[in-house]
């Protein structure tokens, strides 16, 4: 059966607590809600998509702790393929902690990534990979990202990245990419200072037809064709911004798997990250496929 995204990079365990205020140091500060559900930018955008009716394939690294169990049922349950879900022997899986502030609009996220080898390019699944539509990755592990990145392109499969942070080899995977999509922090430490046209503009000389950078509250930049849109985030009562994000990444490749014209695909992308930020937790809120024929996107 042929793929439609061929996913790779983090999976996580998440833990997602309601908090008023963020604490101060040295004090008990109770909470009053909490999520538990898998995570992480890439296994967070194949679980929006699969639930909007793409077959979606995930490469990451677990460990075989209790943790990369819950990742992993977390996957499958969504109809995630997990065929390239590598598990480290005696290794400990990607796990964060976030504080959510629903006053302030934000989250803080503490996370520790996954104590296992990364997947090596000889780990890649090329035959898988070539079959798909779309590659989605965030750079987290370079070599093997570079890689696929690169048969992907080869192959005519579209390449999609989903830039947190500016790590070594990301400028090289932004050479490689179709759509490359930064976050506000990635677009500060690349140009110096808050300019995302200009991100775009410096990313855009890389090679991508698509560059975008999203701005939180602010909405986002993208710039194609030689054209700049600048739109802001969709107006809701923010409850937790996890994964909006993921989301936003998820409605680009959405759009590049269905055909669509770049704008058709961010305004997806501006919608679904913003009624994720209604619920608690990066997937409880990604609006269901019903909701996005609703509203023209399928």
């Amino acid at each position: 059966m042929s793929i439609d995204v061929f996913g790779l990079g983090q999976c996580s365990l998440d833990y997602v607590g309601k908090f008023e205020t963020y604490p101060s140091p040295d004090i008990k500060h109770e909470f009053h809600e909490m999520v538990i559900q898998g995570g992480g930018p890439v296994a967070t955008a194949l679980v929006a998509l699969s639930r909007w009716g793409l077959r979606c394939y995930f490469s990451g690294i677990i460990g075989d702790d209790a943790f990369g169990h819950s990742v992993r049922s977390s996957l499958i349950q969504e109809g995630v393929d997990t065929g390239g879900l590598l598990v480290r022997k005696g290794e400990s899986s990607q796990f964060a902690f976030i504080v959510a502030e629903p006053s302030k609009g934000r989250r803080t996220i503490f996370w520790r990534r996954p104590t296992g080898k990364p997947p090596g390019p000889e780990e890649i699944d090329s035959t898988k990979l070539t079959q798909s539509k779309v590659l989605h990755i965030d750079g987290l592990f370079i070599e093997a990202a570079l890689h696929a990145a690169t048969i992907a392109r080869r192959a005519g499969v579209q390449v999609v990245v989903d830039a947190g942070t500016l790590r070594e080899g990301m400028l090289e995977l932004a050479a490689l990419a179709d759509a490359f999509i930064g976050s506000e922090t990635f677009a500060r430490a690349l140009v110096g200072d808050d300019n995302p046209v200009e991100a775009c503009r410096k990313l855009s000389a890389l090679g991508p037809s698509i560059t975008s950078i999203t701005l939180g509250p602010r909405g986002y930049v993208a710039l194609y064709d030689g054209r700049v849109i600048q739109k802001p985030a969709r107006q809701v009562e923010v409850l937790d911004t996890t994964g909006c994000g993921d989301i936003f990444h998820a409605g680009i490749t959405y759009g590049l798997v269905r055909g669509w014209e770049p704008e058709k695909s961010l305004d997806l992308a501006n919608w679904a990250a913003a009624a994720v930020s209604t619920r608690l937790g990066g997937r409880t809120g990604i609006p269901s496929l019903s909701e996005l024929r609703a509203r023209g996107f399928a």
